[in-house]
């Protein structure tokens, strides 16, 4: 188009990024105060608390991912995220873990959206899905994962994003590479074609899925990855195979 987008077509779209920040605030608000006050909540059962983590907590917190979806293409993501990285460091050694915990899920994301700059095509994307969950499964169930876990539970709880049950001190974590692939196939939504808000839930309920199997079965930890990829996947199962097999693989700018 030239000359640029008309005023009223400018005006729009900044009224729609003035409402996802406004809403990031009030949604990362809420849940900053809930961090801070869990434990002088109610006590519940252990499965309203499995239910409360994997159907209000996690989809709240993965909101916030979904908000800044538009970043995906920002330029100096790897920097952010490397910034945002040491922060994490800084803010952990200050005992500041509310603040960790969200500057840990901030640059995971910016790094995740970086990352999916490297796929040329959808095919990438696909292969990747297809590959990590076999690296995460042996790796939580019998690689380094499952040693830092069962040996080293302060490393873990660095290199991971809590969940903190509501009227306890204990919490659901998931690792730092769950939300990293997270927002890799979330912005490969954008950027494919693919079905953005479908996926999102379909992701985010894989991990509260991951929990109710580890509560249920006892387990110390499960990966988090097989379920995340297979989400992935079947959402978006035809247009995968439409963009990346059916015709010429697919270079979406």
């Amino acid at each position: 188009m030239v000359g640029g987008a008309p005023p009223v077509l400018r005006r729009a779209l900044g009224s729609t990024e003035s409402r996802r920040a406004a809403l990031a605030g009030i949604l990362l608000g809420a849940l900053v105060a809930y961090y801070a006050a869990h434990e002088r909540l109610p006590d519940i059962s252990q499965w309203w608390e499995v239910a409360f983590i994997a159907l209000v907590l996690m989809p709240a917190v993965f909101g916030l991912v979904l908000l800044g979806l538009p970043l995906w293409q920002a330029h100096g993501l790897l920097a952010v995220g490397l910034a945002l990285v040491a922060l994490t460091a800084v803010l952990t050694a200050a005992g500041l873990d509310i603040a960790a915990n969200f500057t840990k899920l901030a640059a995971m994301t910016a790094l995740g959206f970086w990352f999916l700059g490297y796929f040329e095509t959808v095919r990438w994307v696909v292969l990747v899905a297809a590959i990590i969950p076999l690296v995460d499964a042996y790796s939580v169930w019998r690689g380094p994962t499952r040693h830092i876990v069962e040996e080293q539970a302060e490393l873990f709880t660095t290199l991971s994003i809590a969940f903190p049950v509501p009227g306890e001190h204990g919490s659901a974590n998931l690792g730092v590479p769950d939300l990293l692939f997270f927002a890799v196939f979330l912005a490969a939504c954008v950027r494919f074609r693919l079905r953005t808000l479908w996926t999102w839930l379909a992701m985010t309920l894989s991990f509260g899925l991951t929990i109710v199997l580890a509560v249920a079965t006892d387990a110390v930890g499960l990966p988090a990855l097989p379920g995340l990829s297979v989400a992935f996947l079947l959402v978006n199962a035809d247009l995968l195979w439409k963009r990346g097999w059916q015709t010429e693989p697919e270079r979406v700018p």
